[in-house]
């Protein structure tokens, strides 16, 4: 047997964070898992694992010595309808919506922009409840990874992660550590979004630890003693305004802020990490008339969640993951090019300076746009869309 709980001074076995993963562990090394009640559905969920709940130290031994038997227990049936924050919510923003559909399409990471009070919060918001369930596997792992951070709810168990940390946070909290390393909130987001709000506010060292696991999907921590990998794919979506004062190019107000001050402002991101961003989207200020007397009803998560689980339908279908995940040697097969689609991408890669990494995140996004149109080949729209999101100018 392997234990793990807290025994209280009148006896009773109390609950304690890990459960998830010593379940694993203990299926793994052939033991049977002893925890609190309280925490035996959730074990229980761990496939083919046996969990033995005990609400007390007496009822345990009976159990030991083979007095009373406690019966393992069963996995408990997970939620999977939640209610996420909707998209029916945001007024206007039909572009910084549509972005919104292509992200959580195709697994993209998003960026974005404008000054503030235009909803770019409230838009991250709304990319989990629109992003396909989470398989089994995927939901366990990153269950796992929450558990050990802090005691979870089961109903939670197919719960998209949403991680918000603050501008402040260090580079420790982001990434994870400790004498004995924990996850950070890059794991903890993992199957989920990480959301960061104020980008250049954050430490340039805590923005460059991002970099591996938005490429490799993990993240691995080294100390004197211990060197640990956890899983980390997240999807990133950030938002910044386009100055420190926030108003430029604004339409109603003026920017106070000296070239210098910008320059300085958007140094703050590198250019490695913006390369890896595929959706730069603008977000601008919706007219006050039309947030009094709204015309219309906007499309609400659960439409566009249809949608964009048919996109993912077909990635899966056609090359067995999301289309972020797509790998260079598979993009000639999987993002088919006509010779007009392959000279304006060519072309505009010419005059963007595009790298290559860049290069085949927008071929990823062209692709992502086809399959939301259930078209087998990348047209000319498709690629013009995709590289929009790449040529920017915060000015305007």
């Amino acid at each position: 047997h392997e234990f793990l709980g807290e025994l209280a001074l009148d006896g009773r076995l109390r609950p304690v964070p890990g459960v998830i993963p010593a379940a694993s562990s203990a299926h793994k090394s052939k033991r049977h898992l002893v925890v609190p009640a309280a925490s035996g559905a959730l074990a229980a969920r761990v496939p083919h694992s046996r969990v033995i709940p005990a609400p007390d130290i007496l009822t345990l031994c009976a159990h030991l010595n083979g007095c009373r038997p406690i019966a393992p227990a069963q996995g408990a049936i997970a939620v999977t309808d939640y209610s996420y924050p909707d998209l029916r919510e945001v007024v206007g923003q039909q572009s910084a919506r549509r972005a919104l559909e292509i992200a959580a399409s195709g697994g993209h990471n998003l960026l974005l922009y404008g000054p503030p009070g235009t909803g770019k919060t409230l838009l991250a918001s709304r990319l989990p409840g629109i992003m396909p369930p989470p398989d089994a596997e995927e939901a366990l792992t990153g269950l796992a990874l929450r558990n050990m951070h802090t005691q979870i709810d089961i109903d939670d168990y197919f719960r998209r992660p949403f991680r918000s940390p603050h501008h402040t946070a260090s580079a420790a909290a982001l990434a994870g550590g400790g004498s004995k390393p924990h996850p950070g909130e890059i794991s903890l987001a993992h199957g989920g979004v990480l959301f960061l709000d104020e980008l250049p506010e954050f430490n340039r060292h805590s923005l460059e630890i991002l970099r591996e696991p938005m490429e490799s999907g993990q993240i691995t921590l080294s100390r004197a003693r211990h060197k640990i990998t956890y899983p980390a794919r997240f999807q990133l979506v950030a938002a910044m305004n386009p100055c420190p004062c926030g108003y430029l190019g604004d339409s109603e107000r003026a920017c106070r802020c000296a070239p210098e001050q910008i320059q300085r402002y958007r140094a703050r991101i590198s250019g490695p990490l913006l390369d890896r961003i595929d959706l730069h989207v603008p977000v601008y200020r919706v007219p006050a008339a039309d947030l009094l007397a709204p015309s219309g009803e906007a499309e609400a998560s659960a439409t566009v969640q249809l949608r964009v689980c048919r996109s993912r339908q077909r990635q899966e279908q056609r090359q067995g993951c999301a289309n972020v995940l797509l790998p260079p040697d598979m993009l000639a097969s999987a993002c088919l090019l006509g010779e007009s689609q392959r000279k304006s991408l060519e072309s505009a890669a010419n005059r963007l300076c595009l790298s290559a990494r860049a290069l085949h995140r927008t071929l990823r996004v062209a692709r992502t746009i086809a399959d939301l149109e259930e078209a087998d080949t990348i047209a000319n729209r498709h690629i013009s869309e995709a590289l929009a999101y790449r040529d920017i100018d915060m000015n305007q």
